[in-house]
């Protein structure tokens, strides 16, 4: 009877002691779970995390603050580690584990920063020893949510006097209009006709494709064809004026196919 008792007792006090251990062992924060790209550095927790469906990172890539611009999918980790693990450790660690995934260092200053890149996809580690943050970043181009109609146009205009127009498309390398132009070339039309009194320099810019030279011819053709388009739907001729920048003026990094896109544009400026 009594070495039963004492079986209880033991048995209780273990299962009390496990139940305090789960109260106390740190958890990750809610909702927050490991990429499936790599894993964690073993006994490490995670303090927040950061998802988005696009956003842009600037990366270090090389020394004297080089850096790359990237956007896309998004994934972001606040990792606190085990007590005991080193500097050192942590970088040597997810320097291997890069590698063996196929990843190819781009950059790395040791032991702090490592910046990797497999494909479209680009990993980042701040490591400090005790925590370490980790950036993943899948190169996208962004999805199209919002269309220019007349009224956001109208307001741009009246706000900053000036308004970048996405979905005006035209023939690779000519100033071809392209059919799927239509509805967002309808609504500058539209927005001019509700609009009697403004007039418009219509400003056409390239990316960096091709030389400088062919580009500002190119820019200005594009911008007189839309200029062509609105006066032969009914805008008077006297107040449009078409102009070409070409590859001057870039609003994002030439070096993606987003950014490209981006710098692919015509600009609607208040004269």
């Amino acid at each position: 009877m009594r070495l039963a008792r004492l079986a209880l007792l033991v048995a209780l006090a273990i299962s009390a002691f496990n139940l305090f251990a789960q109260e106390d062992a740190p958890v990750d924060a809610e909702g927050c779970k490991d990429s499936a790209i790599i894993t964690r550095m073993p006994g490490s927790t995670i303090h927040s995390c950061e998802n988005k469906e696009f956003e842009q990172a600037k990366l270090p890539i090389g020394k004297d603050d080089a850096e790359k611009t990237v956007e896309g999918e998004y994934h972001y980790w606040d990792y606190g580690v085990r007590d005991g693990v080193s500097e050192i450790q942590v970088f040597r660690n997810f320097e291997t584990a890069l590698k063996q995934a196929g990843f190819s260092i781009v950059y790395e200053d040791s032991p702090g920063t490592i910046t990797a890149r497999k494909g479209v996809t680009w990993y980042w580690l701040q490591n400090s020893g005790s925590y370490y943050y980790q950036t993943i970043v899948t190169e996208k181009a962004m999805q199209q949510e919002v269309t220019a109609d007349a009224s956001s146009l109208s307001d741009e205009l009246a706000k900053t006097g000036h308004v970048a127009v996405y979905g005006i498309h035209f023939e690779t390398g000519k100033a071809t209009i392209l059919p799927d132009s239509e509805s967002v070339l309808s609504e500058i039309s539209k927005m001019l006709q509700q609009n009697p009194t403004v007039k418009l320099s219509v400003e056409g810019h390239t990316d960096n494709a091709g030389s400088a030279p062919s580009n500002q011819i190119l820019s200005e053709k594009r911008a007189q064809a839309v200029v062509v388009w609105l006066t032969s739907h009914g805008i008077d001729a006297s107040r449009l004026k078409a102009k070409g920048w070409g590859q001057s003026k870039p609003v994002a990094d030439n070096s993606t196919d987003d950014g490209k896109a981006k710098n692919r544009r015509v600009e609607l400026v208040k004269m």
